[in-house]
């Protein structure tokens, strides 16, 4: 078991990295390809959208051709993305690329949990998500020191070569440790309608609500067409995943259960309010306090060991008195650590801003581990993974809805509404989109109540 962990979060680490390492490098690499914010979010966005569409493929493809297989070839896609990235020469290539590499992490990540409560079982859920999630939680989260090392020292481009020597390590481990025999038993029909409706569903919704701050407001044709395209393809792929006899892309029967219900939409708000706020905050440093790309990455420090810190007691008390508690618990601690935020101006403490960050990451990990033992309470073995895909498809998307509306939408318009302003009007924006931040993570703890309690006792 411990010898399948290393195997698999050691491939599924650069994948999880390149979740964050982009942010501190966005307004180094808005200025080197001559484009702004709101378009260089796409670089975010498109990874994550992307990540989050082809997870369903992984339980198709892992079916047909095996464990081994299935993983290599994603890693050695996400190499040739990652290599392709480094070499882009406008955003609209850099944007490309990053998809590229989206498919091959999104084909890993619904694997390691797939496997591992396959060959554990759901007994120690608590346990097992604390040990397998460290990781997903903190490499996203240290990734911006590691971009502005790279930024400071060599070049952005660095930030992806750097997955070189990383996923070829995790190539030769998987080559070498993997089984590679295929299953057996015949393979689970892919859900070809799905692929065709739910992706562009999503594109259309994204696309219009990043052009709602360029068009200067909804009544736009540039807004209402994708807006508009996005719902009815997403209506569409509702009735299809109600019908259809192949495995959808996300088995929308699942919601049936209440505690499935409120995990998945608690990791929703969360993936909204992580990967949202990773590019806010480096943002905020480097444009409001003139800080380098170096300093803006230690910065983020703190909110890094705020989410250790807690993993271990997370997980015991997740299995001792039910996730609900300990969900609502790490929600408004979340909440409270964004907060000094939306209340800094120009000369904020760094101290007190750290601070922030560290109560933030507590609340943050706490949750994050609670809600994913939570998301499995009442699901059967053979629906675990689909529930699996389900869960981290909609973390994702909740992160690329983030990065798109906090930065698109929120913090664009609120920056040319204060723009007279100069250097405290630039705060101003920043504040109000924290506050925006601060109120997408209190609304989580509306979901948080349909998780379970305290366990009942066994019968004797």
């Amino acid at each position: 078991m411990v010898k399948l962990i290393v195997v698999l979060l050691t491939g599924a680490i650069p994948s999880l990295l390149d979740t964050s390492i982009v942010n501190v490098a966005v307004d180094t690499i808005g200025r080197d390809l001559h484009t702004t914010v709101p378009v260089i979010q796409w670089v975010i966005t498109g990874y994550l959208l992307s990540f989050a569409m082809v997870i369903p493929l992984s339980g198709w493809a892992l079916s047909r051709f095996g464990g081994r297989a299935v993983w290599m070839f994603s890693l050695a896609l996400f190499l040739a993305g990652s290599v392709a990235c480094g070499a882009a020469w406008n955003i609209d290539s850099l944007i490309a690329f990053r998809v590229v590499q989206g498919i091959g992490g999104g084909m890993m990540t619904p694997l390691i949990t797939t496997l591992l409560v396959q060959a554990v079982g759901t007994s120690q859920m608590g346990r097992l998500m604390a040990a397998i999630s460290l990781p997903i939680v903190v490499v996203p989260i240290f990734g911006p020191v590691v971009a502005g090392l790279i930024i400071t020292k060599i070049s952005w481009r660095w930030i992806f070569y750097v997955n070189v020597p990383m996923c070829l390590a995790g190539l030769v481990l998987a080559w070498r440790h993997l089984p590679g025999g295929r299953p057996q038993g015949g393979a689970a029909r892919i859900d070809l309608t799905g692929l065709a409706l739910l992706p562009p569903a999503l594109v259309g919704l994204l696309y219009g609500l990043a052009e709602v701050s360029t068009d200067g407001g909804f009544a736009h044709r540039g807004v209402i067409i994708p807006l508009s395209a996005g719902i009815v393809l997403l209506a569409a792929y509702s009735a299809h995943a109600l019908r259809t006899s192949a495995t959808p892309m996300v088995d929308l029967k699942l919601f049936r259960l209440r505690g499935f219900t409120g995990a998945s939409t608690l990791l929703f708000l969360a993936g909204l309010s992580i990967y949202g706020a990773m590019l806010l905050l480096p943002l905020y440093f480097q444009q409001v306090r003139h800080d380098t790309a170096l300093t803006a990455g230690l910065l983020m420090v703190p909110q890094g060991l705020g989410s250790i810190a807690p993993r271990t007691l997370a997980g015991q008390l997740t299995d001792k008195i039910g996730p609900r508690l300990v969900v609502l618990a790490g929600v408004a601690l979340a909440a409270i650590g964004t907060i000094p935020f939306a209340l800094a101006g120009l000369h904020t403490s760094y101290w007190l801003l750290g601070a922030a960050l560290v109560v933030r990451g507590a609340g943050l990990g706490t949750a994050t581990i609670a809600v994913m033992a939570g998301a499995f309470g009442g699901v059967s073995r053979e629906q675990v993974p689909h529930a699996s895909s389900a869960i981290r498809i909609l973390q994702f998307v909740g992160g690329s809805f983030g990065a798109a509306v906090l930065v698109a939408l929120i913090l664009d318009r609120q920056a040319a509404a204060h723009a007279a302003a100069g250097a405290a009007g630039l705060a101003t924006a920043y504040a109000h989109t924290f506050w925006w931040c601060t109120g997408f993570t209190a609304l989580a703890l509306i979901p948080a109540l349909l998780l379970a309690g305290r366990p009942k006792p066994a019968k004797a």
